[in-house]
């Protein structure tokens, strides 16, 4: 098993790069999270790796944390999602934000990832719900979110400590527009949708 790569970045296109190391140039799928991020052409890069072995092919998958492999290879264990699925759904969401779906079943969320119909959606909350913590690093409970944490979560997190299930407030939620509101907005609209 490659567990690493460190080499040179010689070539970039989404979502494919090459790494040389030594001589040998590895390609490498990564998902849009860890493109996104990746120093200019000729730069020194560090990736965590998986190599996926099939009858017609070995490819390798490289991630800029060992958070993304953790939850790429969790999320390869569950039925039905395969390696480009798992890397579409890192591409769309960072690894704490579908933590999030999954504990407050969320699948409007997860439904909207290109790939993932609401029938994948339901599958993915149900199968992952038990492997999320393993999926965190150190196999404990997933940090919890802080600075970057977005006014919907925020909003999420204060109606679930007023007693409210998280079911119940992602289907409250679901139905406002939350764009550009601040967490008490959003609370505020909940409270009233909730109240009719």
């Amino acid at each position: 098993m490659i567990g690493s790569l460190r080499g040179l970045l010689t070539s970039k296109l989404a979502p494919q790069v090459v790494v040389e190391c030594s001589g040998v140039g590895y390609e490498v799928e990564t998902p849009m999270s860890t493109f996104l991020d990746l120093p200019g052409l000729g730069s020194e890069l560090f990736l965590y790796t998986h190599l996926l072995v099939r009858e017609d092919a070995q490819i390798l998958y490289g991630f800029s944390t060992e958070d993304e492999r953790l939850m790429f290879r969790t999320l390869l264990k569950v039925n039905r999602v395969g390696a480009k699925l798992a890397l579409g759904i890192l591409s769309a969401m960072s690894t704490n934000d579908f933590r999030r779906c999954v504990e407050f079943e969320d699948s409007n969320a997860l439904s909207r990832i290109p790939g993932v119909g609401k029938k994948t959606a339901e599958r993915l909350i149900i199968e992952m719900r038990d492997r999320i913590d393993a999926a965190a690093p150190g196999g404990g409970k997933a940090a919890p979110l802080t600075v970057e944490a977005s006014a919907r979560n925020e909003a999420v997190d204060a109606l679930v400590a007023l007693g409210y299930k998280p079911k119940e407030v992602n289907n409250l939620i679901s139905k406002l527009d939350t764009d550009n509101k601040s967490a008490e907005d959003i609370i505020r609209l909940a409270l009233r949708q909730a109240a009719h």
